[in-house]
């Protein structure tokens, strides 16, 4: 039997009638839904039910493996409305083909609606006698090439089959550009799409992976930036992905850019590994929905705790189909005071200076700057990396560590691309400087290299303070500062909580007629504040992050008058630096104290 489906395919009576009342959020994720009865099973139950839906990554063969795991996991949650297949279905060797007779003929049937991918591999072509989709056999359906999946209970599925094509012409297991280019326009057409309910496809979407949690791949040659770009137009809530081998689930991101568009949903994406691997990693993924469609827009943007940037903002403000995720050189810098500052790329050996283990900081490098947007160029990966200066300052700058004007004996630690310092007119003994050693004016203009190293000073400032029991604030005001400059004040735990320090940095800014603005935790400051934007920024031990876009007339001492305050670190004299000036051996002192007491967390000293 071969039943041909369109371009736009509806089911008909395999869904119920749009769901109205109560609305479900996506719920449910890594659970199997509750159990239903006999009567509520074939698909969409009536009423406030959602859609029970199961996932599953490659198969290759090994059908009955996956149903009876399906029959197991109905028996104890109830009927399944559909299963979802992306990746291989089908296997070459003789046992699958056998299996497979079976269900193709009849003698067996699949225990529940099973919708697949197309071939992404030449050798399973045979299976697939159209490609515009068709029942291969008795529940197990070919979705087609690519196309959309529109239920009568407004569930929207988009999909594409393959992998992505290299030649022209492209072969029949991969798609074309032309191919996502005939599936994204219809739908974006429309002025009223908001995105769709579920993405399938077998490659992985380059570079997902940003600002979330690694996956247990080779990123560098994992995905394809098309995808991404599909990813990016359907803005699906789930997306699935498969032939990787491996099960990776992303955190959750935002599909708005924050403070500057209107909230919208959430997107998940969920890779899951091959049916029966050895190293038991996960296969299938239950969850429940109910169709965007059906949902009240309250309900359908919240955002969830953990939600991130999008992965591809940074291609689309680039504004192309290269790979997001190719970095930058590494560079490479050594500090010699008696030397002239070197460069060069990251290597094994690659690491910055230690410094000696008696805390002495002489033969240390000096505080170095970063600011300069510079533009980049593509990077060349035929050609070995070449050493990179950082950007450098037009005119002298306290805080470039090659520069003459640093002062070196303030310096506690030295990494690769940052480093850490003892604050000129410090609030406190241990309030320290996180800055970048290349001149770059605030951290949306650093590179992302720069980016991970600091944070990790970050965390280990963080740390430190926590074993001392301190809490870590941290702030940046990006407003007549020539070097970024990240501050870091501890504060006793005993004196105030986070919700007090929050609370002060509130109230003195509406004092002062400013809006600060709680934003969510893993928003990229980026999209907020593209470079040259002047802004102050606070970060506290919580991850609550707080944003001020400065206007004009931003006190330029406001973080350390907000922590020094009566009501935290109760220091009132101490809020411009200017009147906490020490002298060079008291100065020295403080920090050869800060130096041993840091060591232990000092990562740099390690790498």
């Amino acid at each position: 039997m071969s039943v041909k489906f369109g371009q736009q395919k509806r089911w008909g009576g395999l869904f119920c009638p749009q769901q109205r009342g109560r609305n479900i959020v996506d719920a449910q994720r890594l659970q199997l839904p509750a159990q239903t009865t006999q009567q509520e099973s074939t698909f969409a139950v009536m009423g406030e039910k959602p859609l029970k839906i199961l996932a599953c990554g490659d198969v290759e063969g090994s059908i009955n493996a996956v149903f009876n795991r399906v029959r197991t996991i109905q028996k104890k949650s109830g009927q399944f409305d559909l299963l979802l297949c992306v990746g291989n279905f089908f296997g070459s060797s003789p046992g699958a083909q056998a299996e497979w007779q079976e269900y193709k003929s009849g003698a067996k049937k699949a225990p529940i609606h099973t919708y697949i991918l197309g071939a992404a591999s030449q050798e399973t072509l045979r299976f697939f006698p159209s490609a515009d989709g068709c029942e291969l056999a008795d529940n197990i359906t070919y979705l087609g090439r690519r196309g959309v999946f529109t239920g009568a209970s407004g569930l929207q599925i988009a999909y594409v089959s393959g992998r992505e094509g290299q030649q022209d012409p492209t072969p029949a297991h991969c798609f074309s550009p032309k191919d996502l280019t005939q599936l994204v326009e219809p739908l974006i057409s429309n002025n009223q799409f908001r995105g769709v309910d579920i993405l399938l496809t077998s490659q992985w979407p380059r570079g997902v992976w940003q600002y979330a949690n690694s996956p247990e791949v080779n990123t560098k040659f994992c995905g394809t930036t098309s995808i991404s770009h599909l990813a990016h137009k359907l803005k699906p809530r789930y997306h699935f992905a498969a032939v990787e081998g491996v099960h990776y689930e992303r955190l959750p991101y935002r599909n708005h850019v924050v403070l500057q568009e209107n909230t919208q949903h959430v997107s998940r994406f969920i890779a899951l590994a091959t049916v029966n691997n050895p190293e038991k990693r996960k296969y299938l993924y239950a969850f429940n929905i109910i169709p965007m469609k059906s949902m009240e827009a309250s309900e359908l943007v919240k955002q969830p705790q953990d939600v991130t940037e999008s992965p591809y903002s940074r291609m689309v403000r680039e504004n192309t189909l290269s790979d997001p995720t190719v970095q930058e050189p590494a560079s490479q810098f050594f500090f010699d005071l008696g030397k002239k500052q070197r460069g060069g790329g990251r290597g094994q050996g690659g690491r910055g200076r230690k410094r000696p283990s008696d805390g002495d900081g002489q033969n240390q490098g000096q505080p170095w700057d970063s600011d300069r947007q510079s533009q980049r160029l593509p990077l060349d990966l035929d050609r070995p990396k070449q050493p990179r200066r950082p950007p450098q300052p037009s005119g002298p700058c306290w805080f470039c560590l090659a520069s003459p004007q640093v002062e070196k004996h303030l310096v506690i630690s030295i990494g690769t691309h940052c480093y850490l310092a003892l604050a000129k007119g410090s609030l406190t003994p241990q309030h320290v400087l996180v800055l970048p050693i290349g001149h770059y004016q605030s951290v949306v203009e650093l590179s992302s290299e720069v980016v991970k190293e600091l944070d990790r000073y970050k965390m280990a400032v963080r740390t430190f303070y926590k074993s001392k029991g301190q809490r870590c604030v941290l702030f940046e005001r990006n407003y007549h500062s020539q070097h970024l400059q990240i501050q870091v004040v501890p504060v006793p735990e005993e004196k105030c909580t986070t919700e007090d320090i929050k609370e002060a940095f509130m109230l003195q800014a509406q004092e002062q007629n400013m809006e600060l603005m709680e934003i969510p935790q893993h928003t990229d400051l980026k999209q907020i504040a593209p470079p040259g934007t002047p802004y102050f920024y606070v970060e506290l031990d919580s991850g609550e992050k707080l944003f001020y876009r400065i206007q004009k007339n931003f006190p330029l001492q406001f973080g350390r008058e907000v922590l020094a305050s009566e009501a935290l670190l109760n220091i009132p004299e101490r809020a411009d630096w200017r009147q906490c000036k020490q002298t060079p051996e008291e100065e020295e002192g403080l920090s050869k104290q800060l130096r041993n007491d840091f060591q232990p967390y000092d990562f740099a000293l390690e790498d």
